[in-house]
């Protein structure tokens, strides 16, 4: 009798299991939105975001010998900028492909100057519409339903179009940066959607040291006051492709 009623119950107990196993396998189907779209040898798309960007510079400790000065210049308030670019990648595998962004940043940066002694101030509003050109390489995790994360590093060469000769600090217009950034794809019904955040550190140093066209001549304290210049730059895009 009691081997009976065990075997009851074990029945019932499978019985009740079965549903439930039936659920979770019903649940793990996922329809493949755009499953052959990673299998394109070219991938095309465009993207808009938003970016941050600061400009590094040391400062020197430079004490001015005719006015006994000592400024110190920094980089005190950070303005969301605004991006808007397109986007070309070749699939090199299943796993690597090579990316290039054509890009254009628009924002701007605040430098405020300061003089030790005297506490006075000076500020400087600098104003940069970036053209920039990427040349990333990705690398992706195999794709689990409908999302894929990925990481990317690479470098771009910028080029500012907004730059002043008579500001207080001046900048050279090209530069050279490198990028590293992570994102993941999601495969939607209609395009597969990418946000993105990456990361840009300036490799050359921009500050323009020839002040010569100079009209105020007086102005050149703030550029012995810094070391170097270099840029920085978090961005967060959204690809569509």
């Amino acid at each position: 009798m009691k081997k009976t009623l065990l075997l009851l119950f074990l029945l019932i107990g499978a019985h009740s299991l079965l549903p439930t196993r039936a659920a979770a396998q019903e649940r793990r189907r996922v329809v493949q939105n755009k499953p052959y779209i990673d299998l394109r040898p070219f991938h095309y798309g465009f993207s808009f975001g938003l970016h941050q960007q600061s400009i590094i510079m040391p400062n020197t400790g430079y004490v001015d010998p005719e006015t006994g000065q000592q400024w110190w210049v920094s980089n005190d308030n950070f303005s969301p900028g605004f991006t808007v670019g397109l986007l070309g990648e070749w699939r090199i595998n299943q796993y690597l492909g090579l990316r290039l962004q054509p890009t254009l940043h628009f924002a701007s940066k605040h430098i405020t100057f300061r003089e030790q002694t005297t506490g006075l101030t000076d500020h400087q509003d600098m104003k940069s519409t970036y053209i920039v050109l990427p040349l990333n390489l990705k690398v992706a995790a195999p794709r689990h339903n409908n999302y894929r994360p990925y990481v990317i590093t690479g470098v771009n060469a910028m080029y500012d179009l907004t730059t002043k000769d008579q500001a207080n600090i001046a900048t050279k217009p090209l530069s050279l940066n490198a990028e590293i950034g992570f994102g993941c794809d999601y495969y939607l019904p209609f395009f597969k959607l990418c946000p993105e955040l990456k990361f840009c550190f300036g490799l050359t140093n921009v500050l323009k040291t020839d002040r010569s066209n100079l009209n105020d001549k007086s102005k050149e304290v703030f550029t012995h006051a810094v070391k170097n210049a270099r840029t920085a730059m978090v961005v967060l895009t959204f690809h569509f492709e």
